[in-house]
């Protein structure tokens, strides 16, 4: 790579100033405040409630801005460029934006409420990392959505793991388009402001025009990022960062994580290619490619994940007196699920079909905002399965990391008669147990 490359000037001196701390609204529009939930350079973030549609919803009030310098400028086209894709991008992987507007001078975006959420940040450190099955999966979705925004004519320009959210149920959604090039558009012509630098393509850094294989660049790094635990280029000074970006090849996956597929390292690097015409071209080419590798990456392990798993449930007590071949048929009609500490698990009014077995942890049970009891390792809880339609009135919240097998009422009903009356024995024998604890305690 030539060191004649230029790094965008406008990069290096992006230093946004964040506004004094400012009283939460009541309301902001028609749309009620409940309470902030974030705050950032351009910003605040609040958890609102929509009374028209009955529904919650996240808000970003823009910092109000009276001087016609470059901040306000960027911060009034950001706001125009949010509004821009009101209704525009409608993808199961993208957060919708639902409203746009303006109130005493301060501007807002509305987009859908994700409950639970948390962005993919909490999974790129060493101590935290996703499976790398589950990270490829991730990706996929990713890019299947970037894909679908770029035959919009919609370049995000800003991707990176703290606008990429993992719900509780394991989807994907992306978020931030305030950053965006819009074709046909002048909106996003910001003065400044190009991005994060650590996640910028080569071409973004020095200021070249951008297409759709930018973002696909700043999904690889962060998918370097989710498999290693670390960036592809870290330094201490911006410039140093940057150049970096531009000249500069990041260290091989394998020998940070050295279970890593080397047939996955290379889609990774492909992706992080320096020349935009030496990378994926478009986000299905890139989705396909990880489809391959998930694939044979699953093949691979189905086999000896189940027999790990079985390994795991053999012991609990739960399945004390199940035979070999009715914990297999449990397994076949459940899912494994692994939870944070704090995550809800169950919320009061649901109704749910799944009976849930706590495989590692504990998990603590409320009901009006009390704790009623604690369910440990072994134990079983779920039984508003029981009856059909019916809500439930407890919650269900990780008192630790916890990992759940979920078994749906449904899919036990398929299992052989043994299967189904063993598994109702004991579920009924673990509640009846939980409830004699209950009432002595009482």
């Amino acid at each position: 790579m030539s060191h004649a490359r230029k790094i965008n000037p406008a990069v290096q001196t992006q230093i946004l100033p964040i506004d004094p701390r400012q009283t939460t609204p009541d309301r902001i529009g028609k749309y009620y405040v409940v309470h902030e939930v974030g705050r950032g350079s351009t910003g605040a973030v609040y958890l609102s409630h929509d009374p028209f549609y009955g529904r919650d919803v996240a808000i970003k009030l823009y910092h109000a801005t009276t001087n016609d310098d470059a901040e306000g400028r960027n911060a009034r086209r950001m706001f125009l460029g949010e509004a821009k894709m009101v209704g525009k991008l409608q993808h199961p992987n993208i957060v919708p934006i639902y409203d746009a507007g303006e109130e005493d001078g301060r501007r807002y975006v509305v987009t859908e409420h994700i409950h639970g959420a948390r962005t993919l940040n909490q999974y790129c450190r060493g101590t935290s990392l996703l499976p790398i099955d589950q990270v490829v999966s991730i990706m996929y979705k990713c890019a299947k959505a970037l894909h679908y925004a770029h035959s919009r004519g919609v370049v995000h320009r800003d991707i990176k793991p703290s606008n990429i959210l993992l719900t509780q149920e394991g989807d994907v959604r992306i978020v931030d388009f305030g950053i965006a090039l819009v074709a046909d558009s002048d909106v996003s012509r910001l003065e400044g402001v190009a991005g994060s630098p650590a996640y910028m393509s080569p071409e973004q850094v020095q200021g070249l025009e951008l297409d759709a294989r930018s973002d696909l660049y700043s999904l690889g790094a962060v998918m370097y990022e989710m498999l290693c635990g670390q960036r592809p280029f870290r330094a201490g000074a911006l410039g140093k960062l940057l150049r970096q970006v531009v000249q500069q090849t990041p260290e091989a996956l394998r020998s940070v994580r050295a279970e890593i597929p080397e047939e996955l390292e290379q889609v990774v690097f492909k992706a992080l290619e320096k020349e935009p015409n030496a990378r994926y071209r478009t986000g299905n080419e890139f989705a396909a490619e990880l489809t391959r590798v998930h694939q044979k990456l699953r093949a691979s392990q189905a086999e000896i994940d189940d027999e790990e798993r079985f390994a795991v449930l053999r012991k609990l007590r739960f399945f004390h007196d199940f035979s070999h071949s009715e914990i297999r048929e449990v397994m076949r009609a459940g899912t494994w699920c692994d939870y944070q500490p704090g995550d809800s698990i169950l919320r009061a009014g649901e109704i749910d079909d799944r009976f849930y077995i706590v495989v590692s942890g504990n998990v603590r049970m409320g009901r009006g905002g009390e704790t009623v009891g604690t369910i440990p390792t072994g134990g079983c809880f779920g039984e508003a399965s029981y009856a059909e339609g019916s809500r439930r009135d407890t919650t269900a919240e990780a008192e630790e990391a916890v990992t759940l097998l979920k078994v749906t009422a449904t899919l036990i009903e398929q299992a052989s008669i043994s299967c189904q009356l063993r598994f109702n024995k004991v579920f009924l024998r673990e509640l009846i147990g939980r409830l004699q604890r209950g009432n002595k305690k009482q």
